[in-house]
């Protein structure tokens, strides 16, 4: 097929949708997939033959021996977590070499920011993944953080670890009641991530629009979900990050004109990680099989994913902050042995109907599902690569979500391997 401009793939529910699959479906046809906001706390799992690969932070397109990866300014750097990812890859084979690249600007997540969001956790319980990126954010927004380009100068590094230090025992210790930190440990330690790092940091929004002005294939890689996104989100239960297509410009320094195609990705049910509201929530009897069935356990934390019906206010509301052309219907085997499936329609709150979902927190714990139900059509659909030979009812239950969210459905996942999709005639890349 003919690649149609570049595309921005994102999550349109609470994270987990399967982007990274799509992901590694579209870097085929591309030249460079980049990455624009997020840490260590995502996980995007892709399955090449028999192996599983879980990738936290390095883009997807990793995988492909001749695509340039990118992580942008507005992604967050464990480098620990970047290392040991790195050099698993390389264990099997896979080189990162010469054709991956970071952004001087990034802002890097040290043992402290960890260390305060797990004190953090424990008082306010938000379902963090308590990898220390909410905390690198807020300090790149209080314009004390520290970037991977003061990795590259000892003496800055050293000058701002020190005075940050001050600053985080102190709150670690009169406010958490927490042990302090030395910050001079990870001066050794952060000495040798930079020069190990060295060869690959670069100012990346310069690299991204050359490649653009050269004609390349660029492909724009989303982390979390939009309902996890910091504007858009079930806000406090959400990241620090704009998980939603808006994002990807100021994340990696690219203007919106740079961007031909969003594409949206949704789980043919609803999930969610953590805390928060999930107003289709199953009951807990089909919660744990559909966990089992849909191996609904995250892959950053482990923690058991929370399962529900397909909302479509939520897959609505993402479509259009995103400005989302199609959708990725992910999973959609998982419901193979259902005898009925349920569509959110709407909510009831307090004696009237929604059909919007609502931004205030305390509105969506009060809301009710309003749900339209649909036959199931209890075969297998795993061997299926063309639309119409899915059975009757899954193509009526697909269609029915394009009429509840406004956009036509462009590729369907029946498993996790990347050639067990569908992908129909309005498909473009």
């Amino acid at each position: 097929m003919e690649w149609m401009g570049n595309i921005v793939v994102v999550g349109v529910q609470w994270g987990d949708e399967g982007k990274g699959k799509i992901v590694d479906l579209l870097a085929q046809e591309a030249d460079i997939v980049a990455r624009s906001q997020g840490g260590a706390n995502a996980g995007h799992t892709i399955f090449r033959k028999d192996r599983e690969f879980v990738l936290h932070l390095i883009p997807c397109g990793i995988l492909y021996p001749e695509k340039v990866c990118i992580l942008g300014n507005g992604v967050v750097i464990d480098p620990k977590v970047l290392f040991e990812e790195i050099d698993q890859l390389q264990n099997y084979g896979i080189s990162v070499g010469d054709r991956f690249f970071i952004s001087d600007s990034a802002h890097i997540t040290l043992p402290y920011h960890k260390q305060v969001d797990g004190a953090r956790e424990l008082s306010r319980r938000l379902g963090t993944t308590q990898r220390g990126i909410g905390p690198t954010y807020v300090d790149k927004m209080g314009r004390i953080g520290i970037r991977t380009s003061d990795l590259l100068d000892f003496e800055i590094f050293k000058e701002k670890l020190k005075k940050n230090a001050e600053e985080k025992n102190f709150i670690l210790r009169e406010f958490y009641k927490e042990t302090g930190w030395d910050w001079q440990d990870t001066l050794e330690e952060f000495q040798r991530y930079g020069e190990r790092l060295r060869p690959w940091i670069t100012d990346t929004s310069l690299l991204i629009n050359k490649a653009l002005d050269e004609g390349k294939r660029i492909l724009f890689e989303g982390a979390q979900g939009t309902l996890l996104d910091i504007d858009f989100g079930t806000y406090p239960y959400v990241t620090t990050s704009n998980a939603s297509a808006g994002g990807v410009c100021t994340g990696l320094g690219i203007g919106p004109t740079r961007i031909q195609q969003v594409l949206g990705v949704a789980k043919a049910y609803t999930t969610r990680v953590g805390e928060g509201p999930l107003p289709t929530e199953f009951s807990p009897d089909l919660d744990e099989m559909m966990r089992i069935m849909g191996r609904e356990y995250g892959a950053t934390t482990g923690r058991p994913r929370r399962c529900g019906w397909l909302d479509a206010l939520v897959v609505r509301k993402s479509v259009r902050v995103n400005g989302a052309e199609s959708l990725a219907i992910t999973k959609l085997d998982v419901l193979d042995g259902l005898e009925r499936l349920r569509i959110c329609v709407g909510y009831q709150y307090r004696g009237r109907t929604l059909s919007e979902f609502p931004n205030q927190i305390e509105v969506l714990q009060e809301c009710e599902p309003v749900y339209e139900q649909l036959e199931g059509w209890q075969k297998e659909t795993r061997a299926v690569r063309r639309i119409e030979d899915l059975p009757r009812e899954a193509r009526k239950y697909l269609n029915r979500i394009e009429e509840l969210v406004g956009v036509k459905i462009s590729i369907v996942s029946v498993g996790p391997r990347r050639d067990e999709t569908i992908l129909l005639e309005n498909f473009h890349w």
